[in-house]
């Protein structure tokens, strides 16, 4: 099964709401969403800092902020 992966921090609205995205994105496509909280991991804090959400298809970068549906699928189907 293919996976999707947030990195994310606790309270994060924009978190949140990408969650809540790929969650409805997840019933239709079918992956596994893997959340990995930055929180206190001093690389991944570096690494990601101030662009949480970070978004990854199949550990492959695809956007952060936020979570664009039609550009999701058209990734999702492009990424393999």
């Amino acid at each position: 099964m293919r996976k999707v992966q947030i990195y994310s921090r606790r309270g994060c609205h924009l978190c949140d709401e990408a969650l809540q995205t790929l969650e409805i994105l997840q019933r239709e496509l079918g992956f596994e969403i893997e959340e990995i909280f930055i929180d206190g991991d001093s690389d991944l804090e570096y690494k990601y800092g101030e662009q949480v959400p970070v978004i990854q298809i199949d550990h492959v970068q695809h956007d952060f902020f936020t979570v664009n549906p039609a550009r999701f699928r058209k990734s999702f189907g492009e990424i393999s």
